[in-house]
């Protein structure tokens, strides 16, 4: 009886990569893991679910994008209202810090690299289920200002080291729009925020209107307009701010606040860090510092880099544990780099050598062989079948494995390993053969 032919139908904003472009993705994740432990940050695995009222509470204009978490047999109809998929990775990592804050030492530096899922629409570089890497310091009820000028250091060091080209990190701090804002007479400073936050998405023209729809005067829409079109990569945005007439202590703290973060990006990261104060976030509970990353060329891409200071996302209601942190949207930076500058694996396997097979009778030796050379740290794997060895050498050419080794093909029994992109074979001995390095592991390439 033929079995029925079952459809599969992709579902959008759930990606799935090709071998060779998971195996690109798994480098970068490499790197960025590196790169965050040379700074002394520790790696931590939060759950995927946390109470839906906790992440309603702080998610801003993400609500409605939360997936809430159903059991399809349960007696109630299958959905447990209480549960929903995190949307990011700092506000599970702020009740983890309330969880365990006894077993911790302050000031807390931890890396998560993990899944998070968002119900937004799909489009081009945005995902319902995607991977974040961030890094984020925590202290007890005041946190040292110059870990807001570490975090894009931090971030510029992995990309430095990544193929991802010239970027720039841009950086605002929320105080000083909450200051400009109050300044002008505008109360509601995260309504105005979310706004602005809009502007490269719709343009200036349609802010403003929001703006004014929402209750500002022409010339207050006016001047958050020119707040936001101030930018510089280095300490002038504050004589440019000066220079619109508004005054507020809020204001003179986050002018202060970006001044040094800026200071001290350009001295230890020159040309990476820029002062932008149209970046606002989206997020409730950022308070301070934030920050987002853009790959000259690929602006248009948006963000694949964004964080921020947070004061308050996690208290107990006697202790505030005040937090800064910044996160890499490693999904849509790996879809970037595939999908539009062509990067991907040499190989679509681990494997660095291919056994051949001379006949099934001799499978025992071909495994022997790749034993020994898997206890040397080389990935190899065995030929599926005793077929011609031309047939076997085509099956490691598609797959971009550079050597494949002949047991007992020499002339005096011993073993050969051969080079398939130059065609050079050689005499072998699996106890000894050294990969060289540049084979080792699948390298970048450009297709």
């Amino acid at each position: 009886m033929t079995p029925p032919v079952e459809k599969v139908t992709p579902i959008s904003g759930f990606p799935e990569l090709l071998p060779a472009e998971r195996l690109f993705e798994l480098h970068v994740i490499d790197v960025i893991r590196e790169v965050f432990e040379l700074h002394g940050f520790a790696p931590l695995e939060t759950r995927a679910v946390e109470p839906v009222e906790r992440l309603v509470g702080k998610g801003g204009d993400t609500d409605k994008e939360i997936y809430g978490v159903s059991r399809l047999a349960a007696e109630d109809g299958g959905r447990d209202a209480a549960l929903g998929l995190h949307f990011d990775l700092t506000v599970p990592f702020a009740r983890y810090v309330l969880e365990n804050a006894g077993k911790l030492s302050f000031p807390f530096r931890r890396y998560q690299i993990q899944k998070v899922w968002r119900g937004e629409r799909p489009q081009e570089g945005r995902f319902r289920e995607f991977t974040q890497a961030d890094i984020d310091v925590v202290d007890v009820g005041e946190l040292a200002p110059h870990f807001e000028a570490e975090m894009p250091l931090v971030i510029a060091e992995a990309f430095r080291r990544l193929p991802v080209g010239e970027f720039r990190i841009q950086v605002n701090n929320r105080r000083i729009p909450e200051g400009f804002y109050l300044g002008i007479g505008l109360t509601d400073v995260p309504g105005t925020l979310r706004i602005v936050d809009k502007l490269d998405k719709i343009g200036a023209e349609k802010v403003a209107a929001q703006l004014v729809e929402a209750g500002a005067t022409d010339e207050q829409a006016r001047l958050a307009l020119a707040l936001a079109d101030i930018r510089s990569d280095d300490t002038s945005f504050v004589e440019a701010v000066r220079a619109l007439g508004v005054t507020h202590p809020v204001l003179d703290e986050g002018l202060a606040a970006l001044a040094e973060v800026i200071r001290v990006g350009a001295e230890q990261a020159p040309g990476v860090l820029v002062a932008d104060l149209r970046i606002a976030r989206g997020l409730d509970y950022y308070t301070g510092t934030v920050y987002e990353t853009q790959l000259v060329g690929s602006e248009s891409w948006g963000s694949v880099c964004s964080g921020g200071r947070y004061d308050a996302l996690a208290s107990d209601g006697r202790t505030t544990y005040p937090g800064v942190g910044i996160s890499i949207g490693l999904t849509r930076l790996v879809h970037l780099l595939v999908s539009k500058r062509g990067l991907t694996a040499s190989r679509s396997t681990p494997a660095a050598v291919l056994v051949a097979v001379v006949d099934e009778e001799t499978r025992e030796a071909s495994s022997r062989v790749a034993t020994a050379l898997r206890g040397r740290g080389i990935p190899c794997e065995v030929a599926p079948s005793a077929a011609k060895f031309g047939k076997q050498i085509r099956y490691a050419d598609r797959r971009g494995i550079p050597f494949v080794w002949f047991p007992g093909a020499g002339d005096d029994g011993a073993d050969q390993v051969k080079d398939i992109r130059s065609g050079e074979q050689v005499d072998a001995d699996a106890t000894t053969w050294a990969c060289p390095e540049s084979d080792l592991r699948p390298a970048v390439l450009t297709r």
